[in-house]
């Protein structure tokens, strides 16, 4: 038998390293995964972690995509990690993402071709809202009646990504589209548009928002009593109730804000590079945002840099799509091996593996 023990001392070196330790076994095991597909596995490592950062070929391209899709996956993943310090787990983020989207898309549609300035904040709003509504099911579920959190969140998923198909060919479809699904380009008018801050980059207010949210999250956890009262929430559950918290509070605030900064990064993925509600709207941000909080040690500043990371192989993955023709999947298996070689390091450093004989004694009844 295999019998795990928590280590008296941890190595911090160990603990600080893991993230990069697991990023070098991904690079090396994820080598293996593109030879095995026929692949140049040197060359397609290359692509994903070296090119779009230096080559002049791709960079110009690579270095603003890398920010714009880091932001959605930040944003999340601040989310998440509030909840998983408190040891409460939001798994349906991607429900989230897609909510916000949706109510901010029927806000956004609401008024057209109305043009204020006020409907693009009134959007962002409403992304927050959706997404925290959506957020707050599992958490009242859960408060109530003790319910898994994971799974009603996970279910909570597949519910929001058949409102977001009825959406498309339906309520939002867009009436001069031909009946094709999707609704209308919320790029096309400035009132619903999330314009370029630099002009051609493609980066937009999201990016920006990602930044605000990643210092204002540093502050509160680090110099706030909110921060104080979720980790000793998730350290000593039964300390903080003597403390005086509820945990029914606990756990609706740490849902609702998970759901709200979730539900933004859908409203500015829908008005920045999606341009429009559609079937396919949602492209699993919000279950890589759960590598990204993992791979940050639920630290906003680490989750900053573990979000340009995972947005470094969505933009190197793209390249090696393009150069190498490796499938999107293989793509996708190899952004998984981060979380998993992330955690088994991570148990090898907390716990020491024994092994243990176990006599099994058969006896006649």
């Amino acid at each position: 038998m295999i019998k795990l023990t928590p280590r008296d001392h941890q190595s911090k070196l160990l603990t600080a390293i893991t993230p990069i330790i697991a990023v070098i076994f991904t690079m090396i095991c994820g080598g293996v995964l593109f030879w095995i597909l026929g692949k140049n596995p040197f060359e397609a490592i290359k692509l994903i972690f070296w090119d779009p950062l230096m080559s002049e070929t791709f960079s110009d391209y690579a270095r603003p995509q890398i920010l714009i899709k880091a932001s959605p996956l930040i944003l999340i993943a601040l989310g998440l990690s509030i909840g998983f310090r408190a040891n409460i787990w939001n798994i349906g983020a991607e429900g989230q993402f897609i909510m916000g989207a949706l109510i901010s898309a029927c806000i956004g549609l609401a008024f057209y071709p109305l043009e204020n300035r006020f409907i693009f904040p009134l959007m962002i709003l409403g992304g927050m809202v959706g997404g925290a509504f959506w957020a707050i099911i599992p958490a009242i579920l859960k408060s109530r009646f003790n319910t898994n959190e994971i799974l009603v969140s996970l279910m909570l998923v597949y519910i929001a990504e058949q409102a977001l198909a009825s959406a498309s060919i339906g309520i939002l479809r867009n009436p001069e589209g031909s009946g094709f699904p999707g609704s209308r380009n919320l790029n096309h008018y400035p009132s619903t548009s999330n314009p370029e801050l630099i002009e051609g980059s493609g980066i937009h207010w999201g990016v920006i928002f990602s930044f605000l949210a990643i210092w204002f999250f540093y502050y509160l956890l680090k110099n706030h009593k909110f921060g104080f009262q979720i980790k000793l929430f998730g350290d000593a559950p039964r300390a903080a109730s003597f403390a005086g918290l509820k945990t029914e509070y606990i756990i609706l605030l740490c849902f609702s804000i998970s759901g709200a900064l979730a539900g933004v990064a859908g409203m500015f993925e829908l008005t920045g590079p999606a341009g429009a509600i559609t079937i396919d709207f949602n492209v699993g941000y919000g279950f890589t945002a759960i590598i990204v909080a993992f791979l940050g040690r639920l630290n906003p500043v680490g989750i900053f840099f573990a979000g340009l990371l995972m947005a470094l192989t969505y933009v190197g993955g793209e390249i090696s799509q393009f150069m190498l023709g490796i499938p999107a999947a293989a793509i996708q298996v190899f952004q998984g091996m981060l979380l998993f070689f992330l955690l088994s390091i991570d148990l090898i450093v907390k716990f020491r593996l024994s092994f243990t004989k176990q006599n099994f004694i058969s006896r006649k009844d």
